[in-house]
């Protein structure tokens, strides 16, 4: 495909049309001006013909994966091979769909004149979660004369994976993360009694009756002791909600004032999608607890959920194994649709056998589900330990928590928040009785309460 530049015009401008006018005006020249005119086609259309030969020289290369964060700067490696040696000026640019926008819709380099490839750099900036195709390159360069641009698209085939940033929420619990002294997360040697048999010995006065193993007390005659060891490898599972209440949008955490900020694109709905879901900060929050997992040598596992059960990762630790839950969760979205409790809770009792710390990540702010979560969560929390987190909504709090008020819908808004701050009170109570415990956290320090409410059960030896 070609295409005139600005050159042209001005050739046509400066020589076809003066030489037309004269040859209407002025007879006599009628002959030179046609042989002018054919002179600037003739050279027009070669520069026209000869041109694409050039351009289809080119052959453009990419990885066939491209791993990308979201709200970070990326880059997409093209590599650009070619077997002449010719000083050339080449404009490029990729089709990319719109949540991963371009820094720039296209970029200019100037190729040196010497044969072989070229790496290239295209610059973009993640938005959205997912995992997106690329299968075209378009390529432009200046014709011979300069008269054309000549167009083409070049085939590709790569997979743009983009995952959950988790360089921000790492930063909102950096200190847990630090390796100094006594502060941060260690793998460490726990106090208490155990759950894991490990030996028999002989009987020691003090030891508890209900320690002394009494068919090996028969056998030898004489009273026989169980020594415990501290379980190691415990299971901790994050389940989350993937229904329509976590389709909703939230703040975009913020570390400090020094947080560097994505720059400003101009393209339609750009600030509003750099706002992530309900369901993203789950994703990112549970990450960050299976790297906290993973230093205290705990397996680590997720279920995600809706009206069935979309992904199962089962418990396990190591690099590999990250990378399997990253995979697993980078391409979930939510789904308009309400979540069955009954089917989740029959999964669990199925498919998860040994006593695990599960940690729910869901949203009970409907009062109708909430009631069915709370039917169910009971059969699960005799066996399990259950911990369930949901965001805190907005404007839910007690009715004196806050004097700023200055209207009468002020007065209504927060009489509003207290009941709906009372039913999840009620809530919290019941599910208390059931074993489990309801934590309502704010949503820039999701990931921070997560590691802190696994660190407590780690320190008390509940499961």
């Amino acid at each position: 495909m070609i295409a005139p530049r600005n050159k042209l015009l001005l050739w046509v401008g400066a020589g076809v049309v003066p030489a037309a006018t004269l040859a209407g005006m002025v007879p006599e020249t009628a002959l030179y001006c046609v042989i002018v005119l054919i002179v600037l086609f003739t050279i027009f259309l070669v520069d026209a013909m000869l041109s694409p030969a050039e351009l289809n020289a080119l052959r453009v290369s990419v990885p066939d994966v491209i791993r990308l964060s979201t709200a970070r700067s990326g880059i997409i490696p093209l590599t650009i091979s070619r077997d002449d040696s010719k000083l050339r000026t080449l404009r490029y640019g990729l089709p990319l769909p719109p949540e991963v926008p371009a820094v720039e819709e296209s970029a200019v380099t100037l190729l040196p004149g010497k044969s072989g490839g070229y790496r290239l750099d295209y610059a973009c900036i993640p938005l959205r979660r997912g995992c997106y195709r690329l299968r075209r390159c378009y390529l432009e360069q200046n014709s011979r004369f300069g008269f054309w641009s000549v167009r083409r698209a070049v085939p590709i085939e790569t997979e743009l994976r983009v995952y959950p940033n988790l360089l921000t929420e790492r930063k909102t619990v950096a200190a847990l993360f630090l390796n100094r002294g006594r502060f941060g997360i260690h793998a460490q040697r726990q106090v208490g009694q155990g759950r894991d048999f490990e030996k028999l010995r002989e009987y020691l006065p003090g030891d508890a009756i209900d320690e002394i193993h009494w068919k090996a007390t028969a056998k030898r005659n004489k009273h026989v002791t169980k020594i415990f060891q501290i379980e190691r490898t415990q299971e901790i599972y994050v389940i989350m909600d993937a229904s329509r209440l976590c389709a909703r949008h939230v703040a975009s955490p913020v570390v400090n004032a020094a947080t560097p900020t994505l720059p400003q694109i101009a393209m339609p709905g750009y600030q509003e999608a750099q706002k992530p879901t309900v369901l993203d900060r789950f994703i990112t929050s549970a990450l960050v607890l299976g790297m906290a997992a993973e230093r205290q040598g705990d397996l680590f596992g997720l279920l995600a959920f809706s009206d069935t059960v979309q992904r199962f990762v089962r418990a396990k630790s190591g690099r590999q194994h990250f990378g399997a839950l990253r995979d697993a969760l980078y391409t979930l979205q939510p789904r308009l649709v309400n979540p069955d409790f009954d089917e989740l809770c029959s999964f669990i009792r199925v498919r998860l056998r040994k006593r695990a710390l599960l940690v729910f990540l869901t949203d009970l702010d409907d009062p109708l589900l909430a009631e069915s979560f709370a039917r169910n969560i009971h059969l699960i929390a005799r066996q399990h330990l259950v911990v369930v987190n949901m965001l805190k909504p907005d404007g839910v709090a007690q009715v004196f928590s806050n004097e700023n008020v200055g209207e009468i819908d002020d007065i209504y808004a927060r009489l509003s928040g207290h009941l709906r701050w009372q039913d999840l009170q009620e809530l919290d109570r019941v599910l208390g009785r059931g074993g489990a415990r309801l934590s309502l956290v704010e949503n820039e320090k999701l990931a921070a309460s997560l590691i802190s409410q696994y660190m407590a059960v780690k320190a008390r030896q509940l499961i």
